[in-house]
């Protein structure tokens, strides 16, 4: 089995780990020194203190928003997804954003996003002049209906 390797950059960083054995993402914690308080709309970067190495360019490593933060207290991630490609190895850090409008305080150590690990297709980009043709077309949003 293929060990992801996670590097602590500060002492009180935390490694996050899956909580049950059905869990796809991994908790990662805010490595703050103290509470960091977002008013509604704002945003902000939060460290984790922590650089990994993933086994392999075919791995890619995605934060996600815990969906307890996103549904209790609409705390998501500022580009929806973060992409961390196998050979970034500086520190993880999370983009965030309040997007309700009550101020929501992150405390040092909470869990504010997951961590999936997920393969990637190293797949070559050619130009070309044509593309086949398919039933869909260039049908775009919505087009194949509300059901």
């Amino acid at each position: 089995m293929d060990k992801l390797k996670i590097k602590k950059l500060r002492e009180n960083a935390r490694i996050p780990f899956r909580a049950t054995s059905g869990s796809a993402g991994m908790d990662l914690y805010a490595c703050i020194d103290e509470p960091v308080t977002l008013e509604g709309g704002c945003k902000a970067v939060i460290p984790t203190g922590i650089a990994i190495e993933l086994p392999s360019p075919d791995l890619g490593a995605f934060v996600f928003a815990r969906s307890g933060l996103a549904i209790k207290h609409g705390i998501g991630l500022l580009n929806s997804v973060g992409v961390i490609d196998s050979d970034y190895r500086g520190e993880i850090c999370v983009g965030i954003i309040n997007q309700l409008k009550e101020a929501y305080t992150i405390t040092p150590g909470e869990r504010i996003a997951q961590l999936v690990i997920m393969p990637v297709s190293l797949i070559e980009a050619v130009e070309t002049d044509e593309l086949g043709s398919t039933e869909r077309g260039e049908g775009g949003f919505g087009s194949t209906g509300k059901q």
